[in-house]
Parts: C-alpha cells; structure tokens; sequence
C-alpha cells in the first residue's frame, strides 16, 4: 500500500458498521461518486463481517496506491481466525455456509476492480482489493494524503442504530431503483420485439426487391446486430443488478431479525425487572420490619418474594426450552396417567363453554421424558386451544400407539424412532392457513394481538419433543380445527409405575459422612453447605474443578461429590470423571443450570450419578443428598 491511510480494528458488531462507514466517507473524499461509494462501502463491509463472524474480528486498513493506469484506493482486511479450508469453492461460487461466507466474498469481488485473497488454515485470512479512481478525477499528492489522514482520524462516526437505520433507507432506495431498471429492460425487450418485426417485414421486401435494396438491407443487417448487442448488454447489467438485488434484500431480512430479536431481549429485560422488583422489595421490607423489632406480616413477604422467584425461574425454563438447552430430567412415563392427573386443571384453564374430551388407548406404551415438560407441552396447547375457540367448542386428547412403517401420513423417517407414542390436541376453532401452519414452529411468530403472544409456545414445544429425539406435526383447516401432535419415542426399560417406586425415598439425616462441594459461585456453595451442616454431614469446599480435584487426591474421606456442572478451568464432569480414576465407587450429584452437553442426563450420567436443575428448593437438595448416600454402592 504507497499511502497509508487509517486502520481500524474489528472487535464488535458496531465496529463493522463503523468500516462502512469509513469506506463511504473515504470513496466520497477520493471523488467516486454515489453508486461507486455504496459498492465501495457495500464490498468492505461485507469483507469485515466476514472477518468478525467468521474469525471473531479483525483489522481494516485503509489507503491509497499508485499504479500504470492511475491512482487507486486499496483497502486490507486481515483476521487471524481459522481460516478457510474450501477456498477454490469459494472463488467459485460453490460454497455456502450458514454464516454467509461464500456470498459475502464473491459479492464483493464482483463490486471492486481488484481483489486478492490468500488464506491458511490455523492462521487466519487476508483480503486486499482496491477500486481505480474515477477518469479525470484529481490526482492526490502525499501532502492531499496526509491530510486526507489526518481529517478521517479526526471524523466521529455516526451513532451505529442510526447507521443501520440509514443503511436500511438506503437498501430500500436502491431496491426502487433496480424496480425501475427492471422497468427500462421491459421497455427494451418489447422495442426489440418490435424492431424484429419490422425485420421479418424488410426481408420479405428484400426477397422481391433484392437487387435495389441490397445496400439498405446491408445497412439493416448493421442496425440490427447493433441493436442485439445493446439488447445483451442490458441484459447483462439486469442480471448482475438482480444479484446484487438479492443480496441487499438478505441484508434488510438480516437487520429485521435483529430487530425482532431486540424486541425479545426488550421484553425479558421488563419480565425480570418486574420479578426483581417483587423479590428486592419485600425482602428490603422483612429486612425493615425485622431491624425494627416487627413481626408481623413477615410471612407475606417471604411468600412474595418467593413466588416472585419461582416465577423468575419458570422464565428461564421457557428460555432454555426455546433454545432447546433447557436442562430435561427423562423418566420412563405414562402419558394416560399423566393427562388423567391434569383434568382438573386442564378443565380450570378452558372456558365453561369448551368441551373437554380424553381419548386414550388402553396398552399404551410408556415413553422415556420429562414429565414435568410435557405436562407444560399439553397445557400450552390446551391454552393456545382455548384462545382459537372464544365462543366455545371442543377440545380432545388423544393418545395412541404408532410405526412409521404402518403409515406415510405421519413424520419422515429420520425424523425419529420407528416406535412412537403420540399425544394429540385438536380443536374446533378457526384453524390456520397454510402460510401460517409454516411458520407456526418460527420462533418469535405469532398470530395473536400485540402485546398477547411472545411467539415462544409452540416453539419451546418442539423444542423439548426434538430434544426429548421425537417430533411434533401440525395440522390445520380453517374454519374447521387444528390438531397438534406431539411423537415422543417408545421406551423399552421399567415401566413408569416401576420407575416411580424406585425413585421414593425418605430424607435421613446424616451421621458424619463427609460431602465434597465444588461450587464456583459462593452464595450457591454457602446455601449447600449450610443445608448439608443441618442434616448432619461433614463438608469440605472447593471454587473450581482443580481445586476439587486436588480434594479429592488426597486420603481425604469422600462420600459424595456435589458439583456444579459449568465450573472454571475443569468442567464437574470432567471432574468426575478423573476423580474414579482414583475412587471408582464415587458417588456424584451434579447441579446445572445450562451447560452443553449436560441437558439430558440420558448419556450424561452414569451408574451412581443423578443431577438436579438449578434453581432448586432446599428440600429437593436434602432428599437427593440423603438419597445417595443411603444407596448402598
């Protein structure tokens, strides 16, 4: 690069708005015009997204060099990310990835008169590629330069939401502009149509006046070949401008997703301010009234604050449902038994003036899940049900037995086991057209008013019917109803009455067993110990996976490991896991919230291993405890 410019770093989102920006500033002040300026723009930033989403960031450097054909501005982006394996596929235009990888190189190798690529695996990616300046334009000495330089050091950027804002104007213009260029090409095509025509016509003239015409006709001939090669350099430029159209309409898709997702965080942020707000305020008014010797009503506000918490903790499932990494506790269960224990519940939360109805087969098979799950999967469905029948009607259950090879109406193989158990929801309300039943599983969609539906129901429950390795189906006629399966696959182990006696135990207390903590956020750890201390266990405490498992190399006694499952430096499993290298017969209760790998216990767990989910009640924790280590190894 002959004249440095400016450098820039990419290290958030903002920052890639920011080189766009920068580019558009520095094509204005070189002298391209407004249509180069948006290429100019629009090839860098894709470059830099790349590099941030691809790579984790970057840097920009911005310049001017000098060559035979005049001055140019060159621009380098540089990344020291993974680099790109598939390079030659890149190029080619045959590579796709969700991040949008090969579109965004080959859209702006196309926008700038050089570009330059060289990439190695493990070690990052350079891309240079520059634009000439414009024919008659000025040529810029080293002292223009320096204080071209020294200007675009000293610019302060646009607030980055009212750039995108602007972007997207911007986008919008530039899609009625190829509306009206599309328009022109019409226009050409129906003029060639004619002048093909009036062709056809002068040939037939031409066959009975062939001797006197034949200079006019030659003179035809050039007219038309002219006019046909107009005609394909329209052509050309239409097909080009139709990319771009489309990449420009995927970057105003990309930002009113963004926009959606902004809304959503929105309105979590009220949800949890909300919560905060119940639980920070009573518990300030027991801390009052206790300062101030009272005792009355301090039992109201502990309830509060408590029913503020456990509400804050049904938000967070909804979450992770919804991204499918909510922590599942699968037990072998009877779905009869289960929607024959919600009645009564089902029957409070539907209007008087629906009929409820339940259709269960008699041998139904049990089904391995979580129970808790599914029961909030079908009394969404039975809300969503309700909300579809506001002058009333009737809502069914059903549940049967099914194999995909009895029948094609039901989900492809692949999609899940052969064996399966379905339980159904179907309504006589207005039913969903076609449109909507396709997007009835999006996450954020949804058909009620604003303000009435997150469009996270029916998401959250395909969510847990794909982690639960089963599927759910819709099926819709306006006017006529809506049935919602859910296919949760057949379990072949102990029965769900089986396995529920299995999982009865009674709390003892302890008598001196010795409990290892590992916990890395101290409020947790202290609540567990403090519990353990009250049933009668000795404890000993560790911040984080080393320092536990140095514990546990010692000649300590250990009786059971309690750990966190996301913990600094050595995950709990990986923990465990090297602490029965040395103590095979360990027993381990593992605690989580959300952790990778760690949402289904089925694969996760081993013999002598259980989990629960955070938050827990103290109860909970003290019957689990208790439970573990009266089993005998």
């Amino acid at each position: 690069m002959r004249w440095p410019l400016l450098t820039s770093l990419i290290e958030q989102e903002d920052d890639v708005i920011a080189v766009r920006q920068r580019a558009r500033s520095l094509g204005e002040r070189l002298g391209f015009g407004l249509q180069d300026q948006t290429r100019i723009a629009t090839a860098v930033s894709e470059i830099a997204r790349n590099a941030f989403g691809y790579a984790g960031g970057g840097k920009v450097e911005y310049g001017v060099d000098d060559g035979k054909e005049g001055q140019s501005l060159a621009v380098k982006i540089s990344d020291a990310g993974p680099g790109i394996p598939e390079l030659d596929a890149v190029l080619e235009g045959r590579y796709r990835s969700t991040t949008g990888l090969g579109m965004g190189i080959t859209g702006s190798r196309r926008l700038m008169d050089r570009f330059e690529i060289a990439s190695t695996v493990g070690r990052g990616t350079v891309v240079t590629f520059g634009k000439l300046l414009p024919k008659g334009s000025k040529t810029f000495t080293g002292a223009d330069l320096a204080a071209m330089a020294d200007a675009l050091a000293r610019t302060r950027l646009a607030d980055p939401n009212a750039a995108m804002r602007e972007q997207n104007r911007e986008l919008l213009r530039s899609l009625a502009e190829l509306a009206e260029r599309e328009e022109e090409a019409h226009r050409l095509n129906a003029e060639l149509a004619e002048t093909n025509r009036g062709v056809v016509a002068l040939y037939a003239e031409l066959e009975a006046q062939a001797v006197q015409l034949r200079e006019a006709g030659a003179n035809l001939e050039s007219q038309v070949a002219a006019r046909t090669a107009e005609l394909a350099q329209a052509n050309e430029r239409l097909r080009a401008e139709a990319i771009e159209r489309e990449r420009m309409e995927n970057d105003l898709r990309q930002s009113q997703k963004m926009e959606a997702v902004g809304q959503l965080t929105g309105g979590i942020a009220h949800d949890f301010n909300n919560l905060l707000t119940g639980i920070v305020g009573s518990l300030d008014l027991l801390q009052s009234r206790m300062a101030k010797g009272r005792k009355e009503n301090l039992g109201r506000y502990v309830e509060t604050a408590m029913a503020s918490a456990n509400r804050a903790a049904a938000l967070t499932h909804r979450l992770l449902a919804f991204a499918r990494r909510q922590p599942l506790d699968p037990k072998p269960t009877d779905a009869n038994a289960l929607i024959l224990g919600m009645s009564d519940l089902l029957r409070r939360t539907i209007s008087e003036a629906i009929a409820l109805r339940t259709e269960t087969e008699h041998d139904l098979w049990p089904t391995l899940c979580d129970p808790h799950q599914l029961e909030n999967a079908i009394l969404n469905l039975a809300i969503n049900a309700r909300d579809a029948m506001p002058s009333g009607g009737s809502l069914t259950i059903r549940t049967r037995n099914g194999r995909l090879s009895e029948t094609t109406a039901e989900p492809k193989p692949g999609e899940m086991p052969d064996e399966y158990v379905c339980i159904s929801v179907t309504d006589t309300g207005t039913g969903m057209p076609p449109d909507v039943i396709a997007r009835a599983f999006d996450p954020f969609f949804t058909t009620k008013p604003l303000g009435q539906g997150t469009g996270l129901g029916l998401s959250m429950i395909y969510g847990f019917a794909k982690q639960s390795e089963g599927h759910a189906r819709i099926e819709s006629e306006v006017g006529v109803g809506t049935t919602i399966g859910i296919y949760l696959p057949r379990h072949h182990g102990a029965g769900a009455e089986e396995a529920a006696l299995l999982e009865v135990h009674e709390m003892q207390r302890g008598d001196g067993e010795t409990v290892l903590v590992v916990e890395d956020e101290q409020v947790v750890r202290d609540l567990v110990v403090e519990v353990l201390h009250d049933l009668g266990y000795r404890t000993l405490q560790a911040v984080d996976g080393p320092g536990g498992l140095r514990l546990l190399q010692t000649s300590a006694k250990v009786d059971l490991l309690v750990t966190d499952v996301g913990l600094p430096g050595l995950n709990g499993r990986q923990l465990a896991d090297q602490a029965r290298e040395t103590r095979p017969d360990l027993k381990v209760l593992f605690i989580t919230g959300y952790a990778e790998g760690a949402v289904t216990p089925t694969g996760f767990l081993d013999a002598g291993m259980a989990m629960i989910t955070k938050p827990f009640a103290v109860e909970t924790l003290a019957t689990r405890v208790s439970a573990m280590i009266g089993e005998e190894g």
